[in-house]
């Protein structure tokens, strides 16, 4: 059965999706078959991945309201090994409807996938920038969660909430949830910021941030306008090399 982890951060613009995108492309490319679920209603995972209709009847949204099975709604994609569960502006409406639910309404995430599951070996959740019910969901189906934090004094704001939110999920809904790992984004080590930032989540994190920092980088940046994971966009860049190591430090870390 696959491991499903989450990709949260309630702050936005922090790189959660480009490294919940890119580092299943790099699993992919590794021979794991990865499943990513866009369970943001900005569907920026999808648009990522080359699925750019914003009205999608087959997408997670169709799934979590039993229009359509999380089978029939998968797509294949390229690097042979990465599938999709897509994304549509109509999830946006999913947290009103969710918490009209009155038991189980923090499962409903967990049961949709409980079919296709077994099919994959990491099922990756790109959570939206909130810690409404949609993130609940995924974290509690999840048996980790990814934390991407940008290199800048903010992205530091907020962590305590961010925690303190998987703590009560692991409390209440999912005894088994963890932090898999945090991965710096737009690092770049010359600078004192980025240093100052590494220095403090290290204090916070100890050895769960993950040695693989992601820098900036044009070309990442430019892939999700092309519908491609960096690695199929530019596989000599660094950003598709910092998310292949990122990908070998995540399985080392799983084994």
């Amino acid at each position: 059965m696959a491991k499903i982890i989450s990709f949260s951060n309630q702050k936005g613009g922090v790189g959660k999706t480009t490294t919940c995108v890119n580092l299943a492309a790099a699993l992919a490319l590794k021979g794991k078959k990865v499943l990513v679920v866009d369970f943001d209603p900005q569907s920026n995972a999808s648009s990522a991945l080359g699925i750019f209709d914003k009205n999608l009847k087959a997408s997670v949204y169709g799934v979590m309201c039993d229009e359509i099975s999380a089978e029939d709604a998968i797509v294949e994609l390229e690097p042979t090994g990465l599938c999709l569960l897509p994304s549509s502006s109509d999830l946006a409406g999913a947290e009103l409807e969710l918490s009209q639910i009155v038991i189980g309404r923090e499962r409903v995430l967990q049961e949709k996938l409980a079919p296709v599951v077994d099919k994959f070996d990491f099922v990756f959740v790109d959570c939206p920038p909130s810690l409404g019910l949609l993130t609940v969901n995924a974290l509690t189906a999840s048996d980790g969660v990814v934390i991407p934090i940008q290199c800048e004094f903010f992205a530091l704001e907020g962590l305590s909430q961010m925690m303190n939110t998987v703590k009560l999920v692991k409390k209440h809904l999912n005894p088994s949830i963890d932090v898999t790992g945090v991965v710096l984004t737009m690092y770049d080590g010359r600078s004192k910021l980025s240093r100052g930032v590494l220095d403090e989540i290290e204090k916070f994190f100890g050895d769960r941030v993950f040695e693989a920092k992601i820098p900036r980088n044009i070309r990442l940046a430019e892939a999700p306008s092309y519908g491609k994971p960096a690695a199929l966009y530019d596989k000599r860049c660094a950003g598709t090399l910092a998310y292949d190591k990122l990908a070998e430090e995540f399985l080392s870390r799983l084994e």
